[in-house]
């Protein structure tokens, strides 16, 4: 059985749910700070991109790649 589109809408902002609540536990961001740091960042468009499929992943998976853009500038690397 195949996702809807609406469900994986739905996977994909717990997922971002879930992402600012560890930039703000591992970062000590405010809310508004995390939204910011998430929405522009390379992470973020690849989590919106379905191709990806990341979001069907783990937070901490993600999160992974969020950490890395952060500290190294790209999650490539």
């Amino acid at each position: 059985m195949a996702l809807t589109d609406e469900q994986i809408e739905m996977m994909k902002e717990d997922l971002s749910a879930e992402l600012i609540e560890l930039l703000m536990k591992d970062w000590h961001y405010s809310q508004i700070e995390a939204l910011e740091v998430l929405y522009n960042s390379d992470t973020f468009d690849r989590l919106q991109d379905k191709r990806t499929g990341w979001y069907y992943q783990s937070a901490g998976y993600v999160y992974s790649f969020l950490q890395q853009e952060l500290t190294m500038g790209d999650y490539r690397q």
